[in-house]
């Protein structure tokens, strides 16, 4: 069973940045994804990055160049680092694993999902 555990967030001003924890257990394949959704209040949940085990990352069009995301040596251990953030960029921020990946990661294929850590930018 794969579990998913997310730190990190919290406040911050525009142009500031943050970066978030994903620690991912239980899983043993080599493929895999570990994709970063975020959903502000009214809004649908939407990909924003995905790292994946296989191929370069994904970002979507709204944050590339300013977000990235990376392992850590242990494997388990993701990251999404969040540079020059604004106001719109504030939401409840998801990791989530999947062994069926797509590019973009689709939420059809999201095996376990992260508690979710509220991000919010003021301006």
């Amino acid at each position: 069973q794969v579990q998913v555990v997310e730190s990190g967030g919290g406040s911050v001003q525009a142009g500031g940045s943050m970066i978030l924890s994903c620690a991912v257990s239980g899983f043993t394949t080599t493929h895999y994804c570990v994709a970063w959704f975020r959903q502000a209040p009214g809004k649908e949940r939407k990909v924003v990055a995905s790292f994946y085990s296989h191929n370069n990352p994904y970002y979507a069009t709204s944050v590339e160049g300013r977000f990235t995301v990376s392992r850590g040596n242990a494997k388990n251990s993701l990251y999404l680092q969040m540079n020059s953030l604004n106001p719109e960029d504030t939401a409840v921020y998801y990791c989530a694993f999947a062994s069926i990946c797509l590019e973009p990661p689709s939420l059809a294929h999201i095996e376990a999902w992260g508690q979710g850590t509220q991000v919010t930018v003021s301006s």
